[in-house]
């Protein structure tokens, strides 16, 4: 899971990041709004930590800027400020949550949970199919008409993102730091030879045009896929 945090007190977005770290989770940081909104439109995260009052651009102005431009990605303000008028501003803004410093960590991280649970990020998620391709979450294996394609873990993760992001050009870059990480030491080229190996597997089941290049930038999945509820 990917977590960008955008806060420009020093000790607080280490405490944060750290924190994070602990529970599992990637994380990019951030200490100024401009910056934090170029991150924002240029990665794929699952979550934002976000302060109202920023350096630039404001947490709330940020917030606006993504709604704005189709960007959902989850979002849980930060703010000194425990006053009703500043929480509904946050949350008409776009916000999923709001949460009051002095930051109670075991809140703040129960509060992220939440989010990505009602977002579909965490826990048990349904079958992801598109025609004969059903991908299974569970068991973190491809199908076609049934078949197991036998993917690997980094394939399976591969194929996933760009189902769940259908219909969005995703660009190496975007495809190496959500798969290999931030930090990986790996090129650009891994995606490519990983998209190789998928295409191999899905084109010996009928599926060779699934996966499409886009010259110069990256790769996408065109097509409506099915992501089924959770059978309660």
């Amino acid at each position: 899971m990917q977590v960008l945090i955008v806060e420009d007190d020093v000790s607080l977005v280490h405490a944060v990041s750290s924190v994070f770290r602990e529970e599992g989770f990637t994380v990019q940081e951030s200490m100024c709004g401009d910056e934090g909104l170029y991150l924002a439109e240029q990665n794929i995260y699952d979550l934002i930590i976000l302060d109202v009052m920023l350096p630039g651009m404001s947490g709330i102005a940020l917030i606006h800027h993504l709604r704005s431009q189709g960007v959902m990605t989850p979002i849980l303000l930060l703010s000194a400020v425990d006053a009703i008028e500043r929480r509904v501003q946050g949350l008409d803004a776009g916000a999923d949550d709001y949460v009051v410093k002095p930051v109670a960590f075991p809140e703040l991280l129960a509060r992220s949970r939440a989010i990505l649970r009602r977002h579909g990020k965490l826990g048990d998620l349904g079958d992801i199919s598109v025609g004969g391709l059903i991908l299974r979450p569970k068991i973190q294996e491809g199908f076609v008409n049934e078949v197991p394609l036998r993917l690997s873990a980094k394939e399976y993760e591969l194929i996933e993102f760009l189902l769940i992001n259908r219909n969005q050009i995703l660009t190496r870059e975007q495809i190496l730091d959500r798969i290999w990480g931030f930090d990986t030491d790996s090129g650009a080229g891994i995606v490519d030879l990983y998209i190789h190996y998928l295409r191999k597997k899905l084109t010996a089941q009928g599926y060779s045009d699934l996966i499409q290049t886009v010259r110069g930038i990256g790769y996408m999945v065109k097509g409506k896929a099915d992501v089924p509820k959770n059978e309660s």
